[in-house]
C-alpha cells in the first residue's frame, strides 16, 4: 500500500474542478456565469486558480452552449436534459475544450474530463464521459481520427 501523499492538483486541474462546479451551479440555479465565477474567486475556497482560464471555461461553455450541445447530441443515448447534471457539466465543458481550445492536447482534455467524472460523478460516470467525449473528438478533432 502506497502511503505517500498524492501530489496537489496542478493549477489547470484545480481550475477545471472549479469550472465544473460553476457549470453545475449555473445549471441548477440559473445564476449568470459571470456572477458564479466572481463568487468562486471571491470565496477563495478552491485554492489558487487560473482566473482567465476559469472565466473562459465557464462563460465560454455557456456562450457556446447551442454549438456544444449540437456536437454532443449525436453521441448521447438520451436527451441532454436527462443526463445527470454533473456528467452534463463535464461533458459540456469537455466538448467546449475539444471545439475551442485546440492548443490543449486531445488526451489532456479527455483525461481531465475522466478525472473530474471520477471525482464528482456517479460511480461509473467516468466511462460514460470518456466514451461520449471520445466520439465527439473523433468527429471534431482531426488528430482523433484513425488514419485512412
Amino acid at each position: 500500500m502506497n502511503t505517500a501523499a498524492r501530489p496537489a492538483p496542478n493549477l489547470r486541474h484545480r481550475t477545471r474542478r472549479a469550472a465544473v462546479q460553476a457549470l453545475y451551479q449555473w445549471q441548477v440555479t440559473a445564476q449568470t456565469p459571470g456572477s458564479i465565477v466572481s463568487q468562486l474567486l471571491e470565496d477563495g475556497g478552491q485554492g489558487r486558480l487560473d482566473k482567465r482560464f476559469l472565466s473562459e471555461l465557464v462563460t465560454g461553455t455557456v456562450a457556446a452552449l447551442p454549438v456544444v450541445d449540437e456536437a454532443l447530441l449525436p453521441h448521447l443515448d438520451r436527451p441532454i436534459e436527462q443526463v445527470d447534471p454533473v456528467a452534463r457539466a463535464i461533458l459540456r465543458m469537455g466538448t467546449f475544450e475539444l471545439l475551442n481550445k485546440l492548443e490543449i492536447p486531445l488526451r489532456v482534455v479527455l483525461n481531465e474530463a475522466v478525472e473530474l467524472a471520477k471525482t464528482f460523478g456517479a460511480e461509473e460516470s467516468y466511462r460514460y464521459v470518456n466514451g461520449i467525449l471520445d466520439n465527439v473528438a473523433q468527429h471534431h478533432r482531426p488528430e482523433a481520427r484513425p488514419p485512412p
